[in-house]
């Protein structure tokens, strides 16, 4: 049963990510719709939970190690997003910059001071299995541990504090994913962005998925300088041109590959597009 619950949250967070990242162009509004979807999604949940209860121990076990945290840890990722995206002072330059080198480096320090010094974040990490009745298991929180003092806020019916942990792990990773991505769209040149201040009435106003789905088409086919420009610069001087931040891009991608039907939903779009229009001038 437990495995079934797990494979149906994945599912439906993989197809409400493609359908959000379809509807949405900017980041802000797409880590919005996530939250919202995701904080009712951890609520239905609960109350599952709660009414049903788990079979055995391996299933309690594996519902807070793995199930729970995929979905807590991918709430926190978006709420932060959203925080980030919506308290940036600016929209370009030097200030927006360094505002996201500043939040790259509140993360590496929170990693360096509660996270990976942890005796369970180095246990989580081996991929060990022995203790995780003490802490994958309702009620067994040790007060002797030294915990943190967020473990007395926890629902003691809905959580054993170490998933709320691996939950932090995850939207940790994934933050750190996404401003990179962020970061790398410093990398370029001013020149550029010179000419392109006179062009200010020149912008993408198709989804951000379309726009990935495009730069991938064009690098897999090596159709910009006979294929020799990394993804990464493509993106950059995509998101350069049309003024668009992608965010994590390579993830985008990836839940393309997942799609249910056509996986070239924008690139299907242009062929028709360009059909009719060849039609009407027959």
């Amino acid at each position: 049963m437990i495995q079934s619950v797990y494979r149906d949250i994945l599912i439906n967070i993989r197809n409400e990510e493609q359908k959000i990242g379809l509807r949405f162009v900017h980041i802000i509004e797409e880590s919005y719709q996530m939250t919202h979807f995701l904080k009712e999604l951890l609520l239905k949940l609960k109350k599952r939970v709660l009414k049903k209860g788990f079979r055995d121990e391996t299933e309690e076990i594996q519902f807070f190690k793995q199930i729970k945290p995929q979905l807590l840890g991918k709430l926190i990722y978006y709420n932060k997003v959203y925080r980030i995206e919506t308290s940036c002072p600016v929209s370009e330059g030097k200030i927006y910059q360094k505002y996201f080198s500043n939040e790259l480096e509140e993360l590496k320090q929170e990693y360096k001071e509660q996270i990976c010094n942890s005796d369970f974040y180095r246990y989580y990490r081996a991929g060990r299995t022995d203790r995780d009745s003490d802490y994958f298991r309702l009620g067994n929180i040790k007060i002797h541990n030294g915990l943190s003092s967020f473990a007395f806020e926890v629902d003691s019916e809905f959580s054993t504090y170490y998933d709320y942990k691996v939950a932090r792990i995850i939207a940790n990773e994934l933050l750190h994913t996404y401003l990179l991505s962020k970061m790398n769209t410093f990398d370029n040149d001013s020149s550029i962005i010179s000419e392109m201040d006179s062009a200010k009435d020149f912008y993408w106003t198709e989804s951000k998925n379309a726009l990935i789905e495009l730069i991938y088409a064009l690098y897999i086919a090596g159709c910009i300088s006979k294929g020799k420009v990394g993804i990464r610069k493509m993106a950059m001087i995509f998101q350069v041109l049309f003024r668009i931040q992608l965010g994590d891009f390579h993830h985008a991608f990836h839940r393309m590959k997942q799609r249910n039907g056509s996986r070239t939903v924008f690139l299907d779009k242009l062929k028709s597009s360009m059909e009719s229009y060849m039609d009407k001038n027959l």
